[in-house]
Formats: structure tokens, sequence, C-alpha cells
């Protein structure tokens, strides 16, 4: 399918974002836009991202507001990226019909890089509304529950995404490696990752902190991790359906990423 075609039950996608040079890569954008362009147009997209914890849920901007660059340290030209999508007030009224009152909104708050590095990639038009969700807690249970209340949205054409990093340990990450080559944390993390996503284990996803292998050192705090749980509820009738449109490493950390549906 192409992202011409009109959107029906949209899949809920986990995503390895990358930091702004991401661009740069010479393999990795056009991974993320071939993945995107085997997608139905979606009505809306809604992310939560690594870079936004906020309690009770909060939803991001309703209409365009300038981006947040949540990074140091970076050549300016990453900091004039823009990426004017349409706000979502229609797709926020029915995230908080699904959740409740509970509900806070953070109008002045734009996407984060989290949120808008990928989807330079995927949807560089930037004319699909999107709206991005924070991250209430870090708990694995808690976020596969907040993904299955979300999964309505997927009826309606939403495309739901989970944007984090597979492994993720700046202190430990290879700075200098080229394409695949990755420290044997990272290997061994996502190898085990590969291996418990095909056999359909999500009670070992859910509890990795204690049944994967090096889980400290690929995330020595999990907030990269986390939004895949979210994307695993939204997606969990389909599991048995799924596929991994990005896998191997970008600077040693792996990039593996998964569609469900």
């Amino acid at each position: 399918m192409s992202t011409a075609e009109t959107a029906g039950r949209m899949p809920a996608l986990y995503l390895s974002h990358g930091a702004p040079p991401l661009a740069d890569d010479p393999l990795w954008p056009g991974q993320l836009a071939a993945w995107s362009a085997e997608l139905p147009r979606p009505t809306a997209i809604l992310v939560v991202s690594a870079h936004w914890e906020d309690a009770p849920v909060t939803l991001g901007a309703t209409t365009t507001v300038p981006l947040v660059y949540d990074f140091w340290g970076f050549p300016e030209r990453y900091y004039s990226v823009l990426y004017p999508a349409p706000g979502a007030p229609e797709l926020a009224a029915k995230v908080r019909a699904l959740l409740g009152d509970s509900v806070h909104d953070a109008p002045d708050r734009g996407l984060d890089h989290g949120a808008y590095v990928p989807l330079v990639e995927m949807f560089p038009e930037a004319d699909i509304p999107v709206l991005q969700l924070s991250m209430p807690t870090l708990d694995p249970v808690g976020l596969f529950e907040l993904g299955r209340r979300l999964a309505p949205l997927r009826e309606e054409g939403v495309l739901i995404i989970g944007s984090g990093f597979f492994t993720h340990n700046l202190s430990e990450m290879s700075r200098d490696a080229v394409g695949d080559e990755a420290p044997a944390w990272s290997r061994e993390f996502d190898a085990w990752g590969r291996e418990t996503l095909a056999a359909g284990d999500i009670d070992a996803l859910l509890d990795f902190r204690h049944t994967a292998p090096a889980a400290r050192l690929a995330h020595p705090r999990i907030e990269h991790f986390a939004p895949l749980f979210v994307t695993l509820g939204a997606g969990e009738g389909d599991f048995d359906n799924r596929r991994t449109p990005i896998e191997g490493f970008w600077l040693g950390l792996a990039k593996r990423s998964i569609q469900l549906g």
C-alpha cells in the first residue's frame, strides 16, 4: 500500500528515532521513507516520545506552534529544521474521550525531536495533523494499558507511534562506529529483543529488566524503551501480524523498529 491510499485501520508503530544528525545518515532516512511509503495515509498521527514525561497524560499543542529543539551542542542547521504539521484538535478530543477527564493540555509545547526527526523523513510534506502525548509513567504495565485504551483510534485512521531507541546508553555508545558495528551489550539486548518479539512473549518484554541480557547497560534509564509498551498495547490484537521494517545499528545503538498490523 502507498501513502496515497485512503486510511483504514492503521497499524501501530515503534520506531527508533535517532538524534538530529539522523538526517545526514546515508541509510536510515531512506529506510524510514520506504517504511512510510508502504503505509496507508493516516487521518492523523499520535506520537508518544521518549522525550516527554508528564503526569497525568498531557497533550501538546493542538495548533501549529514552534518545535522543541530539546538537544544541545549540535551545529546550528539542526536548530533551523521546521515541521509545520497541522494541529490535531479533533484527535485531542478523541483522546480525552478515551482517557477521561484527567487529561491535561500544554498548548505551547511543540513537537520534540522524538516526534519530528522521524516524521520529517516519513511524511516530509508535513500535511498530516500530528498530536503528541506525554508518558505519564515509565511503568511498563501502565504504558501497555495506556496503549490499549488508545487502540480504538486505529479504527479511525490514526497512526499511533511510540518513538524511542531500542538500545540507548549515550555514555557507552560507539561514537566512532561505522555501519552495523556495535558493542556486545547492544548486540545482546537487540538479539534478545528480536527473539522475544518473534516469540510473542509480551510478559518477558514488560519484565525486560529481569529477562533481557545487559538490560541496565542497554537502558540505564528506560524512557527510550518505554514507548514500545504503548505500541504493544495499542497493537495487542495484531501481534501475530508484525514486521520489522528497520534493524541494525547506528553509532552502536540498536535501531530496531516494529510494526503491528
